[in-house]
């Protein structure tokens, strides 16, 4: 049995005070959205939560589908760096990178460059160098393949577009095929969610066909993504059945809030090639105190 553990959209709190050289740019917008709106529903607390309910399941790996942080200021990078080494190993968590997390020009590579050993895979280089192709990743642990893909991309104001591109749709179907051979369970994780029309059209996904392609030609047992701050269920065409898709709230989404608050999903992935079992439980916070709440789903891989 192996435990895999799902969060997403971190948006790590609380905003940091930005110069006025930061805000000259989109991020003034996300500046004024943060103190109007998202402030009053995304809070560390939730975030502390969420990841203390967790770590009693003692997962054997995390996967964190993207936007880790708000405006992708350089002290909003630095202190994601460091969440991350208190939120586990960088053996035992998968990063990929959201929209936020490349907010900016520029904002990609540097987020990159501080949370590259939550990303590296298993074959990438020790360091990452500017220029570097890392997306998509390979990373083995136990009976599962993890394959980090990356939508992030900078965007204009009030845009939040991801894009999944040809090579990154051919790469991805590759290790799929090579992972498939080497009789592994494969996760692929994105940040934007691969489904046409789960969100809106200036936050849509632009590659969808391509990546839907890369999952029947190169075959997966489970999709996760982030972006929507929901938690959905929606299934993609694979190379011999099925694959689930499965979305989570923001993990730093408080109650009360038009969003579902903030949990996380834990998969159960037993049997083997030919013959997967999926387990997935889902738990989200329900009183801003300390509980969280547990609902169990069963999905079928046939």
């Amino acid at each position: 049995m192996f435990k895999l553990a799902h969060i997403s959209d971190v948006h790590l709190g609380p905003l940091p005070n930005l110069t006025i050289r930061e805000l000259a740019s989109k991020r003034i917008t996300g500046y004024v959205n943060w103190h109007r709106n998202r402030r009053k529903h995304l809070f560390t607390n939730a975030l502390d939560l969420v990841l203390e309910d967790l770590r009693q399941h003692d997962p054997d790996h995390l996967a964190i589908t993207g936007d880790m942080v708000n405006l992708a200021s350089g002290i909003e990078i630095r202190l994601v760096a460091q969440w991350l080494r208190e939120a586990g190993a960088p053996l035992d968590t998968s990063v990929v990178p959201g929209n936020h997390d490349a907010y900016v020009p520029g904002a990609h590579d540097k987020a990159v460059h501080a949370w590259y050993d939550y990303m590296r895979g298993d074959d990438d280089p020790l360091i990452w160098r500017e220029g570097y192709k890392l997306f998509p990743y390979i990373r083995r642990r136990g009976p599962v393949a993890l394959i980090g893909c990356s939508t992030s991309i900078a965007t204009p104001p009030f845009s939040a577009t991801g894009y999944f591109s040809a090579r990154q749709a051919r790469e991805t179907t590759e290790l799929l095929k090579v992972a498939g051979e080497e009789g592994l369970f494969r996760v692929v994780m994105i940040h934007h969610p691969p489904i046409r029309g789960a969100a809106a059209s200036h936050k849509r996904m632009i590659g969808i066909r391509r990546f839907a392609a890369a999952i029947s030609a190169g075959g997966a047992e489970l999709v996760l993504h982030g972006h929507t701050h929901l938690n959905t269920l929606y299934w993609l065409e694979g190379r011999e059945k099925r694959v689930p898709v499965i979305g989570i709230a923001s993990a730093s989404q408080g109650p009360g809030a038009p969003k579902p608050p903030a949990g996380y999903n834990l998969f159960s992935i037993s049997g083997k090639a030919g013959d997967w079992q999926l387990k997935w439980d889902r738990y989200s916070l329900f009183d801003a105190a300390v509980k969280l709440r547990h609902e169990h789903h069963q999905v079928l891989l046939d």
